[in-house]
């Protein structure tokens, strides 16, 4: 084994139980490829967290999840910030990069309810907690029937006020669970054809700062290449769509050799409209592919849509 980059690394992340999860397992990898590095973990409080009674699409986006990581990251307090993707902003600050990703898990939503095995068998007026405007529209497009309320917090959470009975089913990232070890609390698996996942859904990402290589060379080795394609397709989808957590957007890329098949969903949040697209190509062009099919479902919405 090599001498590593670096013999320190701090570790930046949120202080949710997922959070820590993927965070410890950064370090774990990072223990195990180099065994001079010594990695320690630095929980940094975000805006995201604190705020629980509002969608974030009403208190600043999903960037409330990560901008106090990477301003840690810009001024030196850490080395490199682990994220789940999928709550990392389109653009990123100046002078930081996505190094690394890890191998995505399974992207699927799934269904938890105890009055119904799915969706489809939710009584009308049911009513489904979620504070995800991606599933809000996919869930009234397909069942306008049904009553969609904000329900934020961590899985904990959100799986306590559903046994108390604050909504009658709730839907939750499948990626999370498993890190969790919590699959088995999950009714059924919802496949993306009934809910296209949120883009890089199941998918944990190491930023840091641009120019510092021996941190880079320290985490290049966790690096998933197969990840990082489809991620790259579905976060050009999202930069060309101007997506935040503002419009519901879904999108999920996949690999079969070498060509790469992306869908894409845009939609109205009281799910009144919904386009949905799929496109496939050579998998060395996926940005390329992500770029095109978010300008073609751009031009698919209403012209003010996006302001």
């Amino acid at each position: 084994m090599k001498k590593p980059p670096v013999s320190t690394l701090k570790v930046g992340t949120r202080g949710s139980p997922l959070a820590l999860a993927q965070a410890h397992e950064v370090r774990d990898r990072l223990h195990a490829l180099h065994a001079g590095i010594r990695a320690e973990i630095v929980v940094i409080n975000t805006t995201g967290d604190a705020v629980q009674d509002r969608r974030l699409s009403e208190v600043g986006g999903k960037g409330l999840f990560t901008k106090e990581i990477q301003e840690a990251l810009l001024d030196g307090r850490i080395d490199l910030a682990v994220h789940s993707m999928k709550d990392v902003e389109t653009w990123l600050p100046d002078g930081t990069a996505i190094a690394a990703l890890l191998e995505r898990e399974d992207p699927r939503d799934v269904f938890i309810s105890g009055k119904a095995k799915s969706l489809d068998e939710l009584a009308a007026g049911a009513v489904i907690g979620t504070s995800s405007l991606r599933r809000q529209a996919q869930i009234l497009h397909r069942r306008p029937d049904l009553r969609v309320e904000t329900l934020r917090g961590n899985v904990q959470t959100r799986l306590r006020k559903l046994a108390e009975g604050v909504v009658d089913a709730t839907l939750l990232a499948l990626a999370g669970l498993k890190r969790l070890g919590n699959a088995d609390v999950a009714t059924g698996y919802i496949e993306t054809d009934v809910i296209l996942p949120a883009v890089a859904q199941g998918a944990v990402g190491i930023e840091i700062r641009k120019g510092d290589t021996p941190v880079e060379e320290a985490v290049a080795a966790l690096n998933h290449h197969p990840t990082a394609i489809r991620i790259s397709a579905e976060r050009a989808m999202l930069a060309a769509l101007d997506g935040s957590c503002h419009t519901p957007i879904g999108g999920l890329a996949e690999l079969r050799g070498s060509e790469i098949t992306l869908t894409g969903l845009v939609a109205l949040p009281d799910g009144s409209e919904c386009h949905r697209l799929m496109r496939s190509g050579p998998a060395e062009d996926a940005e390329a592919l992500g770029t095109a099919l978010g300008e073609e479902l751009r031009a698919r919405m209403p012209v003010d849509f996006f302001a």
